[in-house]
């Protein structure tokens, strides 16, 4: 524990503020706030979720919230630690390794006698590949050099590029095998997890992050980034055959509010996000992995 939970929930009683009054304040479900003060973050949905909660309970009740996320990562890394350490097998015991030595005692005279055959082997081969050599060399005649008479042909002229074997020496340096193209990662919109009216998406791979929403039918649109900030112009109901085109590639994340999902497709930089909940309306929140 490092302190972090008992300083919130400090603050939140300095202010007056009920968990239920939080939760009206922050939009963060009064279970998320009840584990950040015990500090038991295994209900979140991840911990990027944690640190946005964190930030925003601090803020909330008018801590750093530098401070506050400095204590949750001294905490983040202390688990580590300890379940690191939980993984270390333990040593190997005196007995075992009176075992294995002996083991090894008795495999050494066997190796010795193997490596022993082996060496045996090679020398016979190296010495009949000799002999055969020998007696091949002695067999064969050597062959007398071809000359060809050239007669009184003068020798190509440089001028016209170059005799046949300088043309075909130039030929073959220049040459060479392409170069293979660099591999070009396609982006990849991947869904993660449903959680109520909450379904969750992240993109990865992408150079950037555009949002193109249509709609086919009057249906509520809102648009935030992790600071909760609108990105349109404002949150409100679109008519048939509206068209929102945003650019939000210096975010973390977005969450696109949709009342009426039939009337509504969105678009994450030309590839279509498909609905994996059957509810009408609901909360997509994009992740953006840079």
């Amino acid at each position: 524990m490092t302190g972090l939970g008992d300083r919130l929930k400090e603050a939140r009683a300095a202010k007056g503020y009920s968990l239920d009054d939080l939760q009206s304040i922050t939009k963060i479900q009064k279970r998320y706030l009840s584990g950040i003060e015990n500090e038991d973050y295994s209900m979140m949905p991840g911990a990027f979720y944690v640190r946005a909660f964190i930030k925003q309970y601090s803020e909330a009740v008018g801590l750093d919230s530098d401070e506050m996320l400095s204590l949750y990562k001294e905490s983040a890394m202390h688990e580590k630690l300890e379940e690191e350490n939980a993984q270390i097998t333990p040593p190997m015991t005196r007995n075992r390794g009176i075992k294995g030595n002996s083991r090894l005692n008795e495999a050494i005279p066997k190796i010795i006698v193997a490596l022993f055959i082996v060496v045996i082997i090679v020398v016979v081969w190296v010495l009949w590949q000799k002999n055969a050599s020998n007696n091949a060399g002695m067999d064969v005649e050597p062959q007398q050099p071809i000359t060809m008479d050239r007669g009184n042909q003068p020798p190509a002229s440089k001028g016209d590029g170059g005799t046949a074997d300088e043309k075909s020496d130039e030929e073959k340096t220049t040459e060479s095998d392409p170069e293979p193209e660099e591999e070009v990662k396609e982006q990849s919109l991947t869904y993660v997890r449903t959680s109520g009216q909450d379904s969750t998406y992240t993109l990865t791979d992408a150079e950037e992050f555009k949002l193109k929403i249509d709609t086919f039918g009057d249906t509520w649109i809102g648009v935030q980034n992790e600071k909760k900030e609108e990105l349109t112009p404002m949150a409100r109901v679109m008519k048939n055959g509206e068209t929102i085109e945003l650019d939000v590639s210096d975010v973390e994340f977005v969450r696109i509010r949709v009342a009426v999902t039939p009337f509504t497709d969105i678009y994450v930089n030309g590839e279509k996000l498909e609905y994996v909940s059957d509810a009408s309306t609901q909360n997509i929140f994009i992740e953006y992995e840079k």
